[in-house]
């Protein structure tokens, strides 16, 4: 990599919206809700928070090009989590730093008053700290790495994505990794002053399965760690074996004992992020990870996009549930009694379960059911749904697709292509949809 693009002056100066290209405002796979960045590479969101009325959302960036690259950090801001506003680059590898290969994914928290951020550096894996007095301008600790590896004894093929809370008058941090040929874990520190860190032990560890050479692949390697408290309950989730994992269950005395389990987000989500919204709700994005070619990536100018916000509950019987956030409703035109729009709209469909259906764009299949096999399918995604009627709350954005379906599974995909009128294959019990208006007109969320 150039000089140009490590220097973190030159990044820091320059306005995100001019690296854009003129032709994305017409490319009808990008969205018009969904955030995503002017033009390049995003994959993982990364320390998400409400500060001071508005939320930051930052996200693993690539300047140069639609290509995983050497990692930055993009950056914006919004007051109501649907108009964005495009930051100066947060976070730009130090040559010669502990973070010169890559500032990786981390998670933020406010200490005194002030934005810490906790990332990774890479070759080799450490853990990092910079901080901030505005969220705009960021000063990386003189000590990084405040971790400089993995623990003695512990034999890991990863070592990264560090999440960090508050727990009394400490901190606790954990950090994705996993034992070679056993399985995926995370391995909780504690700290006084973020920089001085004591490791503890493995707070939960998986299972590593045959077949995939990969570690992540395989779940020997867990990525991505969140934890946080959700009703009565505390929830666990990584990203491994191309899924994300979850466990609800009880916290205390750093004792984590799951009750529940499952897979938090299907398909094409991965690496999910959340922040506390005032005390008042919790909220989950992912990257959308795309579902066509490198070649085809490299030609749009413009790779991955965030999730829809999503809020995380318990039901009465201390079950996940999982709903977008309220705000989208305030993009809603008028209703109509049919799938009037095949694209920026929102549709509600009940099915009984027992017969197979299709909703299909320009012939092609944006959403499928099998009633024999239970599965729901958006373009190469899947997700089990159970036995019974269901109630599908499904998003259409550009080439994004996000389904919900009886609050309980999330499955996500990525379906591109002409946009030629939408078209039913079977008969629902009842279906209505809205247009959601574009929060920009140019496809950048800005």
């Amino acid at each position: 990599m150039s000089q140009g693009w490590t220097r973190r002056s030159f990044l820091t100066a320059l306005p995100l919206p001019l690296l854009a290209g003129s032709g994305l405002a017409q490319d009808a796979d990008r969205p018009q809700y969904h955030f995503l960045p002017p033009s390049n590479w995003m994959n993982d969101p990364n320390a998400p928070i409400w500060f001071k009325g508005e939320y930051h959302l930052f996200y693993q960036y690539n300047p140069k090009a639609a290509q995983w690259d050497t990692m930055h950090w993009g950056h914006a801001t919004s007051s109501d989590l649907l108009h964005w506003k495009h930051l100066p680059i947060a976070l730009a590898p130090t040559p010669g730093g502990s973070d010169k290969d890559g500032c990786f994914t981390g998670c933020m928290v406010v200490d005194g008053g002030k934005p810490v951020i906790v990332y990774t550096g890479v070759n080799p894996e450490v853990q990092c700290v910079a901080r901030s007095e505005d969220l705009l301008t960021w000063t990386k600790e003189p000590n990084n790495p405040v971790i400089a590896g993995p623990p003695a004894g512990v034999d890991t093929p990863g070592f990264r994505d560090p999440h960090v809370w508050r727990e009394g008058n400490e901190w606790r941090l954990l950090v994705g990794a996993g034992f070679r040929g056993k399985g995926g874990t995370v391995l909780l520190y504690k700290s006084n002053d973020l920089v001085k860190w004591t490791y503890l032990k493995p707070m939960l560890i998986g299972q590593k399965l045959s077949g995939p050479a990969d570690p992540v692949a395989s779940g020997e390697m867990w990525e991505c760690p969140d934890f946080f408290p959700v009703g009565n309950k505390w929830l666990l989730y990584v990203s491994t074996q191309g899924k994300v994992l979850y466990w609800l269950g009880t916290w205390k005395d750093d004792v984590f004992t799951p009750e529940s389990d499952g897979v938090l987000v299907h398909g094409a989500g991965y690496a999910p992020k959340s922040c506390d919204a005032s005390g008042k709700r919790r909220i989950i994005w992912a990257w959308l990870r795309e579902q066509r070619s490198k070649a085809d990536q490299l030609r749009a100018g413009w790779s991955g996009s965030m999730s829809l916000a999503v809020v995380p509950t318990l039901d009465g019987d201390g079950k996940l549930l999982l709903n977008p956030a309220a705000e989208y409703d305030g993009l809603r035109g008028k209703r109509m009694r049919e799938a009037a729009h095949d694209d920026c709209c929102e549709i509600h469909i009940k099915l009984d379960g027992m017969k197979p259906f299709g909703l299909l764009r320009g012939g092609q299949e944006v959403l499928g059911f099998d009633p024999e096999s239970h599965v729901l399918s958006v373009g190469r995604s899947e997700a089990p749904v159970p036995p019974g009627r269901l109630d599908l709350r499904i998003f259409l954005d550009g080439s994004v697709v996000e389904v919900f379906a009886n609050r309980r599974v999330w499955l996500t995909g990525r379906v591109y292509g002409e946009r030629r009128g939408l078209s039913l294959r079977g008969d629902p019990r009842s279906i209505q949809s809205w247009p959601l208006t574009p929060v920009s007109r140019d496809r950048l969320t800005t």
